[in-house]
């Protein structure tokens, strides 16, 4: 045995007991005996991008970082920008390999059996692809992706691991007709909404597994089952995925929301807006599918007197906003907010978290949606409980956006 693959086989069985140990101890043997049989580092480029700044790391410069970012349980960024230059120099993800933990536990979410078809929407490296082939056979598995240049990598890297599935270039929001009907439709990027073409092409009975994003947060897995022209499931507290593309918008504080003649309103309040904005996933997730087409973004340092971080709000349609000014002091009790548009959106951020608040601080696990060809709600234990309206209004009476430069 050569070095090279004495030091791949080890990375491959810390990465084994890593995704285990993160898993709760277990992983089912047909997905040990797939993560061996599809060996990760095969469907990583050459260039990756790691840590928080995105810097580029080059195989041929540094192996050894290399092979050790490609078995560790964490995502790769493996493109940058959508392939392209950046006009200002600003680097962000656009495509990576997801955290080896995250694809096992969607894969158990999948709860495929031998003789189903199933969909990937968003092929990535292709790896995600390769188990599912390893498991179904090729036959079995289409993967569409939408950019050229990723599909032809994974299609290469799946050849490389000697996996033939049938890998496609198309837009995964219209998932595959050509192949349905499929008993599972799984996808690896975030949608904010369920695309009717996907009900269209699952059996009845079949399983649709999705990352979510609202505008508020990108955070959660839904898993809905089909039946009937609709597809009903529950969340689950697990994932935090990039928006597909076709989900994207583009909206900046300063160029898009905010104008020189708008005069906000000014008032006060006394709720922490990191408590909305904040470390509290489920806050976040909860008040996010309250308020439905809302978003938000920190601009820390904004060159106001007094001002050390602002909380930005808005629409997605750029109508209407609010910001939340915090001084940096520990035992702040008032924070200043303006407002301005047609919506109040503070005020209608204090609602949905005291609303989360008397729902018992629920997390996810607690939020189901309905989604048909028309539309989708989102509900709180039982379908009578609405979060929302299919319309995206409150029920109850009471990409990924980038921040502000």
């Amino acid at each position: 045995m050569t070095l090279a693959r004495h030091e791949e086989q080890a990375a491959l069985r810390g990465l084994l007991r890593s995704v285990t140990d993160d898993l709760g101890g277990e992983i089912r043997d047909e997905w040990v005996k797939a993560l061996t049989a599809v060996p990760r580092h095969l469907f990583i480029p050459n260039r990756i991008w790691v840590g928080e700044n995105n810097e580029p790391l080059d195989r041929a410069n540094d192996p050894t970082g290399w092979l050790s970012a490609a078995y560790a349980n964490a995502p790769v960024v493996t493109q940058v920008n959508d392939g392209t230059d950046s006009e200002d120099g600003e680097v962000w993800p656009s495509s990576s390999a997801s955290m080896p933990s995250v694809v096992v536990r969607m894969l158990e979410d999948l709860a495929v059996r031998e003789g189903m078809k199933v969909l990937e929407v968003g092929s990535g490296t292709g790896w995600n692809a390769g188990l599912l082939a390893y498991r179904l056979g090729d036959a079995n598995v289409t993967t569409v992706e939408v950019d050229a240049r990723v599909t032809a990598a994974a299609r290469t890297a799946l050849g490389r691991a000697g996996l033939r599935p049938e890998v496609v270039c198309a837009d995964g929001g219209a998932g595959w007709p050509a192949g349905q009907p499929f008993d599972r439709i799984i996808c690896t990027c975030a949608v904010n909404r369920v695309p009717g073409a996907w009900l269209d092409q699952v059996r009845p009975g079949g399983v649709i597994l999705t990352p979510w994003e609202n505008p508020w947060i990108g955070w959660g897995m839904l898993r809905l089952t089909v039946r009937d022209g609709l597809a009903e499931g529950r969340f689950m507290p697990y994932g935090s995925f990039m928006l597909m593309r076709g989900h994207r918008s583009d909206l900046r504080i300063f160029r898009d929301v905010v104008r020189d003649d708008h005069v906000p309103d000014e008032s006060a309040t006394d709720l922490d807006p990191w408590a909305v904005a904040g470390q509290d996933l489920d806050a976040q997730f909860a008040v996010g599918s309250r308020l439905g087409d809302v978003w938000h973004a920190r601009q820390h340092d904004p060159d106001v007197d007094g001002v050390a971080v602002r909380l930005w709000l808005a629409t997605t349609d750029a109508s209407s906003w609010a910001a939340v000014d915090w001084d940096g002091a520990e035992d702040v009790e008032r924070f200043t907010v303006w407002q301005y548009g047609p919506r109040r959106l503070w005020d209608e951020t204090e609602a949905a978290y005291r609303w989360w608040l008397d729902q018992g601080r629920p997390g996810p696990d607690r939020f189901s949606l309905t989604a048909t060809r028309d539309g989708q709600s989102v509900w709180l234990d039982t379908p009578a409980n609405l979060v929302r309206d299919g319309d995206g209004s409150p029920a109850a009476p009471q990409s990924r956006v980038r921040g502000p430069r």
